[in-house]
């Protein structure tokens, strides 16, 4: 008379997940691995950019946020622009800590300027020179592209 009292190590259970599913998720993986390494080491030119537009209008802004979603945004001279208060500055802040870690990453100065732009054809963008970093504000939602758009006037 033999008990087991060892768990039983296979399982054929019916709804376990097909294998032939498993190979084909690793070779969706493997396949989007070697596409994505091809493009970064042959130095392929970037496709999905914004439209190129001439600039109708362009400010030097320093941006400084806080965790709590407070953010403060200075012009050139270091006057204040604008304090936005944690319940209105969220997307700003988060902007300043994007920029804050790119710079980190970079080995630059965090409290370097950016440039705020408004192009022609109706989008805006944000441009750190220091590391060349930049967002197309337009992606974020037309709220967050209207919050620094009042940053231009």
């Amino acid at each position: 008379m033999s008990s087991r009292t060892q768990p039983r190590l296979r399982h054929d259970a019916p709804d376990m997940v097909p294998v032939a599913l498993v190979r084909a998720m690793t070779a969706l993986v493997l396949v989007i691995l070697a596409l994505t390494s091809f493009w970064v080491w042959t130095d392929r030119p970037l496709e999905a950019l914004p439209p190129e537009s001439p600039v109708a209008e362009e400010r030097t802004i320093f941006l400084s946020g806080e965790l709590s979603g407070a953010a403060r945004v200075l012009d050139q001279n270091g006057t204040v622009i604008v304090d936005f208060g944690p319940e209105e500055g969220g997307f700003i802040a988060g902007v300043a800590r994007v920029l804050e870690r790119e710079r980190t990453n970079a080995r630059q100065p965090l409290d370097g300027p950016i440039r705020l732009v408004a192009y022609e054809n109706g989008r805006m963008g944000i441009f750190d020179p220091s590391t060349g970093w930049r967002a197309d504000l337009m992606g974020f939602g037309a709220d967050n592209a209207a919050a620094f758009a009042r940053l231009l006037r």
